[in-house]
């Protein structure tokens, strides 16, 4: 009789502990942000959203994606700053749908997620073709959400020749032969960037090469292709008119891609706008001159 008696104040203890096991809440361990935003039916954006703080928010070029930004994360994280990368549809993880792929699209693909973060007050950055994309954006959305603009070797007013406008290093003819082997033979293609992306062949160690390889072979075929479209034919001009918040513009000054006359072009059309170059990069300055492009950047927000 003892036996039963201790047998059920053993299982009755046990219960109880078991009990109140259930009843301990767990804290979460992350932040509970979406890693896939959905900006249209059928078509979600991948965002890298880390830290806590001030927001900056990241664009890539092509073709790249927001994975670019690896060591901008790690820094702005460090200095208590909130980082949103985006990654552009059809580009790194995002949805890689038909359709359009011009600034207006990729624009509109922003304003959904800023909106959806609730983000105010942010510093918005572009990186190549990422610039041009967020020069659009502050054209077409009067700036909502961001209080300052950040342009790192983008690829604007204009990327290619044509007779009002003689600045920078391609032709409507040279794009056309860019899609035409991105269509044929896209290995080639990113080779032949990757040969001319650095400012030599020394200013980017192998290691960096081949880890931007691999972002680079996420893109989508079709969307590489329809961004050379938009590339070729955009003029963004009336679009840096409108800018007034703040701008920063970063640019190597031996970039092959983006020429630096385009960043002066930029600074001339900006009304609020500073032009910092950098000296020994090309087209990959922001990890040519890391160091210089992450402080440039960081004393820009904290004005």
């Amino acid at each position: 009789m003892k036996n039963l008696i201790l047998s059920i104040g053993l299982f009755t203890a046990l219960l109880i502990n078991v009990q109140s096991s259930a009843q301990i809440k767990r804290t979460p361990a992350s932040y509970g942000r979406e890693e896939y935003i959905e900006v249209e039916k059928n078509v979600k954006l991948h965002v890298t959203d880390l830290g806590e703080g001030q927001a900056i928010v990241l664009i890539h070029g092509w073709p790249l994606s927001d994975a670019m930004y690896e060591y901008q994360y790690a820094y702005f994280v460090e200095k208590g700053y909130r980082v949103i990368g985006i990654s552009l549809r059809g580009f790194g993880q995002s949805d890689k749908p038909g359709g359009k792929y011009n600034y207006d699209v990729f624009a509109d693909d922003i304003k959904v997620v800023l909106d959806k973060l609730k983000i105010e007050n942010a510093t918005l950055g572009g990186f190549s073709m990422g610039g041009a994309t967020v020069i659009h954006y502050v054209a077409k959305y009067n700036a909502a959400h961001i209080s300052k603009l950040a342009l790192f070797g983008a690829a604007a007013p204009i990327w290619t020749k044509r007779a009002d406008f003689n600045y920078g290093n391609w032709t409507k003819t040279d794009v056309d032969g860019l899609i035409a082997l991105n269509n044929t033979n896209r290995p080639q293609l990113l080779e032949n960037f990757g040969q001319i992306f650095p400012a030599n062949a020394t200013s980017v160690s192998p290691g960096y090469g081949a880890w931007l390889g691999t972002i680079q072979a996420q893109a989508s075929p079709y969307a590489m292709a329809e961004g050379l479209k938009t590339l070729r034919d955009t003029d963004l001009r009336d679009d840096l008119k409108k800018i007034k918040i703040p701008t920063l513009i970063l640019h190597g000054k031996l970039d092959k891609i983006c020429s630096y006359d385009l960043a002066e072009q930029m600074h001339s059309l900006i009304s609020n706008s500073t032009l910092v170059p950098l000296e020994k990069s090309g087209h990959a300055l922001f990890i040519e001159e890391l160091e210089k492009f992450n402080s440039e950047l960081l004393n820009f927000i904290k004005k």
